[in-house]
């Protein structure tokens, strides 16, 4: 049986497929963005001044990646998902409300991107398997961004 090609040489099964993953990758990278914009807003405690920073630097990385995973899909030839209802249902991260102490967000934030991570992996080797170097290249550069992120807030945690 002869595979059909897409536009851009991949084939189009695993096309959808990928692009049906990175829809689950949106939908949590929105809910951490405004998890983090929450986190943002309502940061209480004595290390305010540098954690709200902090987070601010997050969403605004979080936001750059929500865009480019989005024409990631579109690029595949597919839909993203721009429904909060599509991003709740389908998101492994949950969404937080109200004040928090800066320990607790930089945990919340820690878990967040342990579950990003896993999905970006999980993208990583379907892309390989399936020749997609465009998704490929972008999972690859955000964990290596990620994991960095990750040891530095650890640190923080002590």
């Amino acid at each position: 049986m002869k595979s059909s090609l897409s536009i851009i040489g991949l084939d189009t099964g695993k096309a959808k497929e990928i692009a049906d993953k990175l829809n689950v990758l949106l939908a949590n990278y929105q809910i951490f963005y405004t998890n983090l914009r929450g986190f943002h807003w309502n940061i209480k405690g004595d290390k305010f001044f540098e954690l709200h920073l902090k987070f601010e630097e997050l969403y605004d990385n979080s936001q750059t990646k929500i865009d480019e995973i989005a024409e990631r899909i579109l690029t595949l030839g597919h839909t993203p998902q721009n429904s909060f209802s599509d991003y709740l249902k389908n998101s492994t991260i949950k969404e937080k409300k109200g004040e928090i102490d800066g320990k607790e967000a930089v945990k919340d934030i820690l878990d967040s991107f342990s579950k990003i991570l896993l999905l970006e992996r999980g993208l990583l080797d379907l892309s390989a398997s399936a020749n997609d170097e465009g998704t490929n290249a972008l999972m690859s550069s955000y964990i290596s961004e990620q994991e960095k992120i990750v040891w530095m807030y650890r640190a923080y945690l002590g």
